[in-house]
């Protein structure tokens, strides 16, 4: 039942989504091929990834009011949360909404590493295919001519922690400014949080992409960066310190 579903909602629709690319690129190019799925599925997920800037925006502005509630019950942990919350609550926030987002992410990871780990290319299975899908004359594994995707590639996996390192440092601001998740934990929670969020994450997830095909790294470089620019046409700024 889950391996079906799987299929049907994840794997299938990649695989497809892939192909079609393929065909359609000139050079048949399975590299550029997923980095266009990747800002097709980039596009349907913007209004969730907007909200959730929006929020981060919005926690960052409350986050002093959050300094005065945990100073004012610090003693009393219970009455600060719902103090907390009910701040959320009174201002619209809501704090978790990038979480979604994340978890939106992992099953699309996933999927491309089970496309390229099952050897779903460079031959195609006709049989996965939708109607208005088409088996590609040809495809060409090595992305630019250099990478190949279906094997690992340590510049992917350096490029995926670097560009997570940069967005995570673009969402969550200068170190020292707590955002309102940070604030309502307490004070070592939050330094252990802000350490793994902006230095642990970053290397977690280029060790990771070092140990799969290049085809999700790519796919999670590809998509960092979509988001680096969203971050900072939304107003936020290289130069703050880190």
């Amino acid at each position: 039942m889950i391996s079906q579903l799987f299929h049907a909602a994840v794997y299938d629709p990649l695989y497809n989504g892939v192909t079609f690319f393929v065909g359609v690129i000139p050079s048949h190019d399975i590299g550029l091929a997923i980095i266009a799925l990747t800002i097709v599925v980039r596009i349907i997920i913007f209004p969730l990834s907007g909200r959730a800037i929006k929020a981060q925006m919005a926690m960052k502005k409350i986050a002093p009011e959050i300094e005065l509630l945990k100073a004012k019950y610090k003693d009393k942990r219970e009455e600060q949360g719902k103090a907390i919350f009910a701040l959320y609550k009174e201002r619209g926030v809501h704090p978790f909404s990038s979480i979604g987002l994340v978890l939106i992410q992992f099953p699309i990871l996933i999927g491309l590493y089970w496309v390229f780990y099952a050897g779903g290319f460079p031959e195609v299975d006709p049989s996965l295919l939708y109607s208005f899908v088409h088996v590609p004359p040809s495809v060409n594994m090595e992305f630019l001519g250099v990478l190949d995707m279906s094997k690992r590639s340590v510049i992917l996996a350096v490029l995926a922690a670097v560009t997570q390192f940069i967005y995570t440092r673009l969402s969550m601001g200068p170190r020292g400014q707590a955002t309102a998740v940070e604030a309502s934990l307490s004070s070592d929670m939050a330094r252990s949080f802000d350490l793994q969020a902006r230095y642990v994450l970053p290397a977690i997830i280029g060790v990771i992409a070092y140990t799969i095909p290049s085809a999700a790294p790519l796919y999670w470089v590809t998509s960092n960066i979509f988001m680096i620019i969203q971050e900072y046409a939304s107003g936020r700024r290289f130069d703050q310190k880190i």
